[in-house]
C-alpha cells in the first residue's frame, strides 16, 4: 500500500471561506496530502478498523472513479466493476424519487395500478370498525403492500463491497433514498448529506401498543446481513425539511413516515461512524434488529461511536443489543424549539454491551439526567465522566435512582474499548465539534 493511502482523514483539501484546517476534524490534517477519496481509516480509530480495516475504495483505478450528478449515473458507478475497488464522488443534490428519465416520481406515481388509496385504507382499519386486535388484512393492505414495493424498487440502493462514496463538495447530498451496505464489506461513506428517506405507504399496526401506530419502512442508511468494516464519516443524516412532526394525525397517532437513521442489524460487525451531525430525526441507530439469537448477532454488531454531534433526536442514540458499543466523546443536545418529543438517548437492550464515556448533553428544563439511559431488557451498562449542561453526571446512577428495583441497571465490567483516538474531557466536547461535524471537505479533481 502506497504511502498516499496510509493515512484516514488526512487532509481538508478546503472548507470555509478563510477558514484553517481544524486538526480536531482530523487528527492528520497536518501530515498528510491524501486527496478525501483516497483516504483510509486510520489503525486504532474504532470498531472498523479491526481485523482487515477499511480502506473502500482508495485503491481504485482511475477508470474506476466516477463522477455523479444523477440518479442513473450513481447506480451505474455502483455496479460498474463489481467488486473491485471504486470511487464514487456525489456532485450536487441526487434525488432517489425519480424516474430513469429523470422526471420525479410522486407518492401517486407510485400508487398508479395499485388500487391503493389512502383515504380508503383509513375507512377499511379505522379502528371503530376494524378493532385493535389484528393486523391489517384485505384488499387496501394487498394494494398498500404492491405500491410500497414499487416505491422500494425506486429508492432502495445497495453500496457494493470496496466503495468509497464521497461528496465531492459539502453541498452534495442524496435526497429521498433507503441507502443500504447489504451484505457487503469494506465500505467508506464520507462528506455526504442523506436526507428524508421518507415512506409514501406506512402501515398501520393496530397491535403497536395500546392505541395502535404507524411504522415506515426505511432508514436512511442500514447496515445489514453480516456487512463488515463499515466507515460512516463527515456525513449528515436528517428528514429536514420533511418532518414527521409536520405530518397529520391519523387514529389518533402520529402518521410517521420516517424509519432510522443507521441502522446495524442482522450480524453486521465492525463499524465506526466519525464527526457525523444527526438532526431532526425520532429513531436513529438501531444496533441489533430483535432479541432473537438467530439473526447471528451475539459476537457481532460491535460499532464505535465518537466525535458526532446529535441535535434534536428522539431516541436509539443508540438503541443497543448484543454489541459492544462504544459511544465516546459525542454531544447530544436538545433545543427548547426542537419539534421531536424526546424519549431516551442511550438504549440498553437484550444482552447489550454499551460503554457511553466524556459525553456532552446539553438538555433543556424538563428533561432530567435520569432520562438519557432507557432500559429494553439491558441488564448492564458502563458511563463514565459524561457532562450534562456541563456538570460531570453518573448517568447511571441518575437512572438507577428513578428507576424500580426491577429495571436497575449494572455496571458493565465485561469490556473495556482499547480502539480510540483521543479522548477529551466531556465539558470540552461542545466547543471542540462546533464546526467539526457533518460535510466540510471539498474532494479531489477528476480521475
Amino acid at each position: 500500500m502506497s504511502a498516499a493511502m496510509a493515512v484516514a482523514g488526512a487532509l481538508i483539501i478546503s472548507g470555509p471561506a478563510g477558514a484553517s484546517p481544524n486538526p480536531l476534524a482530523d487528527p492528520a490534517a497536518q501530515t498528510a496530502r491524501t486527496p478525501l477519496e483516497r483516504q483510509i481509516l486510520s489503525q486504532g480509530n474504532g470498531w472498523a478498523s479491526e481485523g482487515t480495516g477499511t480502506t473502500g475504495g482508495a485503491a481504485a483505478e482511475d477508470s474506476n472513479v466516477y463522477d455523479v450528478s444523477t440518479k442513473a449515473e450513481l447506480l451505474a458507478a455502483f455496479t460498474n466493476a463489481g467488486s473491485q475497488a471504486k470511487i464514487v464522488r456525489v456532485h450536487g443534490t441526487i434525488d432517489a424519487n425519480t424516474a430513469p428519465d429523470g422526471s420525479p416520481l410522486t407518492c401517486e406515481n407510485y400508487a398508479e395500478g395499485t388500487g391503493y388509496s389512502l383515504e380508503q385504507y383509513l375507512q377499511a382499519f379505522h379502528p371503530a370498525s376494524y378493532g385493535l386486535s389484528q393486523k391489517p388484512v384485505g384488499p387496501q393492505e394487498d394494494a398498500r403492500r404492491l405500491a410500497a414495493a414499487k416505491q422500494a424498487k425506486s429508492i432502495r440502493w445497495d453500496i457494493p463491497s470496496n466503495t468509497t462514496i464521497v461528496g465531492a463538495t459539502p453541498e452534495s447530498s442524496i435526497s429521498g433514498a433507503a441507502l443500504r451496505i447489504n451484505g457487503a464489506t469494506n465500505v467508506i461513506v464520507r462528506n455526504l448529506t442523506v436526507r428524508d428517506a421518507a415512506d409514501c405507504f406506512p402501515s398501520w399496526d393496530p397491535t403497536d401498543g395500546a392505541e395502535g401506530n404507524w411504522n415506515s419502512e426505511y432508514d436512511l442508511l442500514q447496515v445489514i446481513n453480516k456487512a463488515t468494516n463499515v466507515w460512516i464519516d463527515h456525513s449528515e443524516f436528517t428528514d429536514a425539511p420533511n418532518l414527521d412532526s409536520s405530518q397529520p394525525h391519523y387514529f389518533g397517532r402520529q402518521y410517521q413516515v420516517h424509519d432510522g437513521a443507521v441502522d446495524v442489524t442482522n450480524g453486521s460487525d465492525l463499524v465506526t461512524m466519525s464527526f457525523n451531525r444527526f438532526s431532526d430525526h425520532d429513531k436513529l441507530l438501531l444496533i441489533g434488529s430483535t432479541d432473537s439469537l438467530t439473526r447471528g448477532d451475539p459476537g457481532k454488531l460491535r460499532v464505535t461511536i465518537h466525535h458526532n454531534v446529535f441535535e434534536n433526536v428522539g431516541q436509539r442514540a443508540p438503541r443497543v443489543r448484543f454489541g459492544q458499543v462504544d459511544v465516546y466523546n459525542n454531544h447530544f443536545k436538545v433545543t427548547e424549539d426542537s419539534t421531536i418529543p424526546y424519549g431516551y438517548t442511550l438504549g440498553a437492550g437484550f444482552e447489550s454491551h454499551l460503554h457511553a464515556e466524556a459525553n456532552a448533553f446539553t438538555l433543556p428544563a424538563g428533561i432530567d439526567a435520569a432520562n438519557i439511559i432507557g432500559r429494553f431488557k439491558g441488564t448492564a451498562i458502563t458511563t463514565i465522566a459524561n457532562a450534562v449542561n456541563g456538570e460531570i453526571t453518573d448517568l447511571r446512577a441518575e437512572y438507577n435512582a428513578a428507576a424500580v428495583p426491577a429495571d436497575q441497571l449494572a455496571a458493565d465490567d465485561s469490556w473495556t474499548p482499547t480502539l480510540r483516538t483521543q479522548v477529551h474531557p466531556a465539558q470540552a466536547v461542545p466547543g471542540l465539534l462546533h464546526k467539526s461535524t457533518g460535510p466540510i471537505f471539498t474532494a479531489g479533481g477528476e480521475g
